[in-house]
């Protein structure tokens, strides 16, 4: 991989200086040299069409650090994000204040994943369909409607007075198996092809990686048509791809689809005469296989290798059945296809997820790993890709743009292989910033001595008890991250009403109000999981403290990642160094990073797990976290805390 350096100072680093527009412009913004380094290697990537896989610290000012070179290259170049809330940011709040400081006169857009609009069609059919909805979703509907009449973008993101959770949002927006296109009645109003159409018009777009993924790996045989023409990607975030590029390039179908095409062929059967008659009777069929086959699932692990499910005769049984069944409805709608635009839609869906349940139920390659999830009330199937880096690959070639990635943590002790290897970039350009943040001051590391073995039966009450002491010192206003939910739980119990702080634990509340909360407290202790270690953004003394129990390994049920394990052993790597290591790097350095925000934050980082100390690779784990004091002694915590109070 070529390093690269601060090449030659053209304008795009000296616009962000301390002699530059944004300077004189923004009140709050601090002119960072990493920041303009990064400018500079984004500009290049972006006018060579070059891959950049760039690792910026906290604070480092990324999300400006490509900003600027993506307004300035008069290039059409798409931003994807990790999540809805940071594009929402990215989109609301940082780019209007770019445009703005260098004068840019371009078009922008936003652009999510149809489930966040709503479907007129889908709605006109709910409103026709009411008269069997509770009387909350009914009011909700209510809410819907009258929105519905004044919203611009139709995106749901506006109706805060709907739950995201609510029932009643996947009955009206559409999915792209129950979507009529140019067949819908609405066409011409529709709030997914209108936010479509700024899309391809615009300069700049703004999308997500579910979003983008979805666009570029399900269109490969032709290129997608909201994202044709870009010459560069720039992917924030850049850690989660590995993982969703997983879930894109891999076939899949769903209880939830399958009921869902279910319950919208009775709902489309209201308005044909006749249909009903004909269509009633296979449908309910249909709904009882689905439920005899995630009964005959009910003995197996939640998630599994598919020879799980071939070595039951039942689930064999029932898979068979619901293959048959799901042939003879496709059967029967392409009889009535001809009668409405919905019915035809539905034949197509039919065939669609026939074709897919074959696929995967026959499939006996070995470049796919087929397994299966079960969750409280259905199932879902999978056949995922053992390997990416060729799928990635052919993606990138397919755009012959630049592809910049870029996130906090991506590199494991200063080295971006693992990344690279999983995406198939082979000699991306590389850059290393660190943060520019003072942490030999701003922050200490804590490793409490004498913890048991991890997989100690009472590993957590130890754990509970080594950080008592330091929760005492800082007065709660901490993080206390965990790798299980059932560490979180035995954790919570031992905590409840045996400290004086409030407690905040995750699956209490959802996760904004969880946090407002926490930060309004001044002194809560948050006790999360998996959510909880990234995209958590606490400035100032609220969070003082964070604590990890374990080093955060994959789950070993995880049955893409046995198989990736077994393969690269096969092909001679070490799986455990080659693979576990560095995932686990990355996201303890995610989790390490909520501690410290800001130039004002202080804090302390108590790592529990002993391994840190007692194994050889414990060594890449300290080298990969920010460069800070540590400790093996409780008095230097408290130390550190008594000196924050004389200094405030």
């Amino acid at each position: 991989m070529h390093a690269l350096e601060d090449t030659d100072s053209d304008d795009v680093g000296a616009l962000l200086g301390a002699e530059g527009p944004f300077a004189r412009e923004l009140p709050d913004f601090a002119p960072r040299l990493a920041q303009q380094v990064m400018a500079r290697a984004v500009q290049h990537a972006i006018a060579g069409r070059d891959t950049l896989v760039a690792e910026a610290g906290t604070g480092t000012g990324k999300t400006y650090a490509y900003l600027v070179p993506a307004l300035l290259s008069g290039e059409r170049v798409i931003i994807s994000t990790g999540t809805k809330a940071l594009q929402d940011q990215l989109y609301f709040r940082d780019l209007p204040k770019v445009r703005s400081v260098l004068g840019a006169r371009l078009k922008t857009a936003l652009l999510k994943g149809r489930a966040n609009y709503l479907c007129l069609y889908r709605l006109e059919q709910t409103v026709r369909d009411g008269g069997s909805l509770a009387p909350a979703q009914a009011a909700q509907l209510a809410t819907i409607r009258a929105w519905s009449a004044r919203t611009r973008r139709g995106d749901r993101m506006e109706l805060a007075e709907v739950p995201e959770e609510s029932p009643l949002w996947p009955r009206v927006t559409s999915t792209a198996e129950n979507c009529l296109g140019v067949e819908c009645p609405f066409y011409e109003d529709c709030h997914v092809f209108k936010a479509r159409r700024e899309a391809m018009e615009a300069d700049v777009v703004v999308v997500n990686h579910h979003l983008l993924f979805a666009d570029l790996a399900l269109k490969q045989e032709g290129f997608g048509e909201i994202l044709p023409g870009a010459a560069a990607f720039i992917l924030d975030e850049a850690h989660q791809i590995p993982e969703l590029a997983g879930q894109f390039f891999s076939q899949s179908l769903s209880a939830r689809q399958l009921a869902d095409m279910a319950q919208d062929t009775l709902t489309e059967c209201s308005g044909v005469t006749g249909a009903i008659g004909l269509l009633l009777e296979p449908v309910e069929a249909l709904q009882d296989a689905l439920r005899k086959l995630r009964l005959a699932m009910e003995p197996l692990p939640a998630r599994g290798a598919f020879a799980l499910l071939d070595d039951r005769a039942e689930v064999r049984a029932a898979l068979h059945e619901l293959g048959e069944l799901l042939a003879t409805l496709a059967e029967l709608l392409a009889s009535q296809a001809e009668r409405s635009r919905g019915l035809a839609n539905l034949h197509e869906r039919a065939e669609l997820f026939a074709e897919r349940l074959q696929r995967i139920v026959e499939t006996h390659g070995d470049q796919d790993v087929r397994w299966y999830e079960t969750f409280p009330r259905g199932f879902a199937l999978y056949a995922t890709p053992l390997d990416l880096a060729a799928p990635m690959r052919g993606l990138r070639e397919r755009t012959q743009a630049a592809w910049i990635h870029t996130s906090a943590t991506l590199a494991v002790a200063g080295n971006f292989d693992h990344f690279a290897r999983q995406l198939g970039l082979d000699e991306p350009r590389t850059l290393c910033l660190d943060s520019p943040f003072d942490y030999a001051h701003q922050a200490l590391c804590y490793l409490p001595s004498g913890l048991p073995d991890p997989n100690a039966r009472d590993y957590t009450e130890q754990v509970i008890e080594a950080v008592r002491p330091v929760l005492q010192a800082s007065n709660g206003r901490a993080f206390l991250l965990f790798t299980s939910h059932r560490a979180l739980r035995r954790a919570a119990e031992l905590l409840q009403d045996r400290v004086p702080w409030p407690l905040f634990v995750q699956g209490s509340a959802p996760r904004p109000r969880l946090l407002e909360e926490f930060r309004a407290s001044g002194h809560g202790v948050l006790l999360g999981a998996a959510s909880f270690w990234e995209g958590v953004d606490v400035v100032g003394e609220a969070l003082s403290v964070v604590v990890i129990d374990k080093l955060p390994f994959a789950a070993p049920d995880d049955p893409v990642l046995m198989a990736r394990l077994a393969a690269l052993e096969q092909s001679g790597v070490n799986p455990f160094m080659g693979w576990q290591v560095p995932g686990a790097v990355i996201a303890l350095k995610q989790g390490a990073g909520r501690l410290i925000r800001s130039v004002h934050d202080r804090g302390v980082l108590v790592l529990c797990d002993p391994r840190l100390t007692s194994k050889g690779y414990g060594k890449l784990f300290l080298a990969s976290v920010p460069p800070m004091p540590r400790t093996r002694e409780l008095a230097d915590v408290q130390a550190f805390f008594d000196d924050a109070g004389k200094n405030r």
